[in-house]
């Protein structure tokens, strides 16, 4: 069962014409609508099914700078600064809470990599600190775990996701933004070789500039235009748990589990160290592309070839505009939960905090993540469809740098000077 977002009232109609179009109601497409609405600036958003539907309400709600690549840090550093200011812009608590994330090590070799990080990104201002096993007791007190360090970033923090890209889609549409659901877009309309539009299934409507914000299904819209992108679909399991009192309220990450707080008292539980991978065609056709990810990650990787695959087959790759497209064919990507993995999860949980043995599971869910090669996003436009615009592939980061990536798409639309430089970020690199 799908986590359950809080509701929003959006639009029965949409007009035949605007400046800006967005492809996905995600948060990523909702924060870049909230920052060109600021501007003043004409936007409508199309969502296939219900807003924040899929990965955008299924995400852990962590905001995290620590381990991220050192590239990809001033997006994490930015994404913090407006998850602060977000309750004052929304007029909503998005439930962020500055409440910090640690890792723990078992192994030497794990606190090394963690010390190595730490060494690259010296001089950056990120806060994050080593731990010893005397500062893990004090931060997060009942262990039975034999650690030997951790790292910490006490200025991370946590959102929820069934709250946050409400409270954003509330806010962009009170400042003039349109946000229409159950309105899959099927094509790009183009004239003289660069994008001009977009064919809805309930329509076309003209614009200036697009923007593609389809998470896993970014890679399927642009192949039908014969544009390719590096996304393969992993799928994390997650549960949540009734309220309960927990031994911290910072975010924890071992190897093979990781808690955090939430707003309602309970906490969301995973398996940090394993992902479920239900192969599909894509596997096939890009997998040496991931060669060296899979041959570092395999042993985190459950691999599965049934019912996805032929689901997945089954989808068109080919459509035109007067078609049903694959998205009107699945609204909501809802993979099932691979409870075993969530097994695991409390199993390794109660073997490092026992405390968690009275936790009482109140949900579980599955959602599946757009991974890219080097797992960060592509924020770019695409040179063969001039005047689209990528905001996808975040890789399971999109909820904590939402903020700051619909920005730096908003920026990279109107021209001004961007939040922080989108090199890193460009589709070319693949």
């Amino acid at each position: 069962m799908a986590p359950q977002i809080d509701p929003v009232s959006t639009s029965n109609t949409f007009p035949s014409e605007t400046k800006v179009v967005i492809i996905g109601g995600g948060i990523v497409g909702l924060s870049t609508a909230l920052c060109l609405a600021e501007r003043g600036i004409p936007v409508v958003v199309l969502e296939k099914g219900r807003i924040a539907g899929e990965q955008s309400s299924r995400n852990l709600g962590w905001v995290r700078k620590v381990m991220r690549p050192p590239v990809d840090l001033p997006m994490a550093q930015a994404a913090d600064r407006l998850w602060a200011a977000m309750p004052e812009r929304v007029g909503d608590d998005c439930g962020f809470r500055t409440s910090g994330i640690a890792y723990v090590s078992r192994t030497e070799q794990e606190q090394e990599v963690y010390e190595g990080w730490l060494n690259t990104v010296e001089g950056s201002g990120v806060d994050s600190r080593l731990l010893t096993p005397a500062q893990i007791a004090d931060l997060a007190p009942g262990s039975t775990g034999e650690w030997v360090g951790g790292i910490i970033t006490p200025s991370d923090g946590r959102a929820e996701p069934t709250k946050a890209s409400s409270a954003i889609a509330k806010a962009a549409m009170a400042k003039g933004a349109i946000i229409v659901e159950n309105c899959a877009v099927r094509t790009l309309d183009m004239t003289a070789g660069a994008v001009s539009g977009v064919v809805t299934e309930h329509g076309a409507i003209a614009c200036e500039q697009v923007v593609l914000a389809g998470g896993v299904w970014s890679r399927r819209f642009l192949a039908n235009h014969g544009v390719q992108l590096l996304t393969l679909p992993l799928v994390a399991a997650v549960l949540r748990t009734d309220p309960m009192e927990g031994p911290t309220n910072c975010a924890v990450g071992g190897a093979d589990f990781s808690f955090r707080k939430r707003l309602d008292g309970g906490y969301t539980i995973t398996q940090r160290g394993a992902l479920f991978a239900p192969l599909t065609l894509d596997h096939l056709l890009i997998g040496l592309d991931y060669l060296p990810t899979l041959i570092a990650q395999w042993r985190n990787l459950r691999v599965s070839l049934g019912r996805e695959f032929v689901a997945d087959f089954k989808l068109p790759r080919r459509w035109k505009a007067d078609e049903t497209s694959p998205f009107e064919m699945v609204r909501t990507m809802d993979p099932p939960v691979n409870e075993g993995l969530n097994q695991e999860a409390m199993r390794n949980l109660i073997a490092a905090w026992p405390e968690f043995q009275q936790a009482k599971i109140a949900q579980q869910w599955g959602g599946m993540i757009d991974v890219t090669p080097d797992s960060m996003p592509v924020i770019s436009p695409v040179d063969a469809l001039p005047n689209l615009m990528l905001a996808t592939g975040f890789s399971g980061h999109g909820f904590g740098t939402g903020p700051a990536a619909g920005a730096l798409v908003a920026d990279m639309l109107t021209g001004d000077t961007p939040i922080i430089d989108p090199e890193p970020y460009r589709l070319g690199r693949f």
